[in-house]
């Protein structure tokens, strides 16, 4: 069940207390677990200030640079029909609580419905910046495809509104924090515990393939945790329509795929090589081809070998080997199957996918928070500053974010 900030639905909740993960990955949820399904979780947000926080774009690598800019004309733009978001809520709306995250463009804010009580995330970035950093089209990209989309395992976005300085998102609030966070209190995942989120975000990125969509920036930090340990992907900032390729520079360093770093053209196939690095990071803690050095990381990923710690399953080496490949004709999920290559997979042979994505199979951790109550304490706390929300007057950029 969705809740509408201006609504007042009613909706029954569950508190759980932190388990261990479990080895069993086909166990039914009990029932009133299943009444939960697709209930509001959280979001995150935006960029943590961590040490992976600062995405490339194409603005980014100098190196890159010429050719990218050879090539940006070349990138198509085809239009997507997508929903109106902007006129049903403004700023009285919400009250704003915390800080949930920060972000070279603006924060993300926990805040609370003045109309139903119920807690939301909402995101601002300063259109000055946006600008400036020439990211009007992927903030725009954003809107859109969070406007279009409707699944289990991503964030939904409520709607937006816009003042003379920001642009405003209000998502649904997902308590239980990163993935990414979890990962490195645990350092790194049992086979099973991987395989299960795993399978989550493979759903998804099926799900937005299937509308054209390709993510480009899949990494821990973007997958969230809901209140039942359940994954929600978040962040849509490099999302884009792509109905055939597109040629542009952006996503986290570790997990961008070689025909990106090579200035190629591309489509759905960076996706499934993230998909590889993210389990391989869940499993081992770290990513295959990373170095302090960003330019030494793209030099990796175009030319060094993918190895295995020694404790990794072969049926998962197998995979990883199948995803983490640079020949795009052996790529699974960019072959004539697509998606169901990598679900027929032997290392997710015991996944019974229909059930999962009704998320009627028991989560391997559920976030110690307490539901409903617009708990963060699984997020950051961040120094609160005095902010100039609401602000009206002349707007120089306020064509440029006409959607919002």
């Amino acid at each position: 069940m969705y809740i509408d900030p201006k609504r007042n639905n009613e909706i029954t909740r569950l508190n759980f207390d932190s388990r261990q993960g479990h080895e069993a990955m086909s166990q039914p949820a009990s029932e009133q677990q299943q009444m939960l399904n697709g209930d509001v979780g959280a979001v995150s947000a935006m960029q943590n200030t961590n040490e992976r926080s600062l995405q490339s774009s194409e603005q980014d690598n100098p190196v890159l640079n010429a050719s990218i800019s050879s090539l940006a004309a070349q990138d198509p733009a085809t239009e997507i029909q997508s929903r109106k978001t902007s006129g049903k809520y403004n700023l009285h709306d919400f009250q704003i609580l915390r800080t949930l995250g920060t972000g070279s463009f603006g924060r993300v804010h926990l805040v609370r419905s003045n109309h139903n009580g119920r807690f939301y995330a909402m995101k601002v970035l300063k259109k000055r910046t946006i600008v400036k950093l020439k990211q009007v089209e992927h903030t725009n990209d954003e809107r859109r495809m969070l406007s279009i989309v409707s699944h289990p395992f991503i964030i939904r976005m409520w709607g937006t509104f816009q003042d003379a300085e920001q642009v405003f998102m209000i998502m649904d609030y997902i308590e239980g924090g990163e993935l990414f966070s979890l990962l490195r209190k645990s350092q790194r995942f049992p086979n099973p515990v991987a395989k299960f989120y795993a399978a989550e975000v493979c759903l998804a990125l099926e799900y937005l393939h299937s509308k054209d969509i390709i993510y480009r920036d899949l990494k821990p930090e973007n997958v969230l945790l809901d209140k039942n340990g359940h994954i929600k992907i978040t962040d849509f900032g490099f999302a884009k329509f792509v109905p055939d390729v597109t040629y542009t520079l952006c996503g986290t360093p570790d997990y961008i795929a070689p025909e990106v770093v090579s200035t190629k053209p591309y489509n759905k196939s960076v996706d499934w090589w993230s998909f590889g690095i993210l389990i391989y990071e869940m499993l081992a803690g770290y990513t295959p081809f990373y170095d302090s050095n960003t330019m030494k990381t793209y030099e990796n990923i175009l030319n060094a070998p993918l190895q295995f710690p020694s404790f990794f399953h072969p049926d998962v080496k197998n995979l990883l080997s199948q995803l983490i490949t640079r020949d795009l004709s052996k790529r699974l999920g960019n072959l004539q199957n697509g998606s169901e290559d990598v679900k027929n997979h032997p290392w997710f042979s015991e996944v019974v996918w229909e059930k999962l994505l009704c998320r009627n199979i028991e989560t391997p951790y559920e976030p110690p928070i307490q539901s409903g109550q617009g708990d963060a304490s699984q997020y950051d706390r961040y120094p609160e500053e005095d902010v100039n929300y609401g602000v009206q007057g002349e707007d120089p950029y306020k064509d440029l974010f006409s959607e919002f």
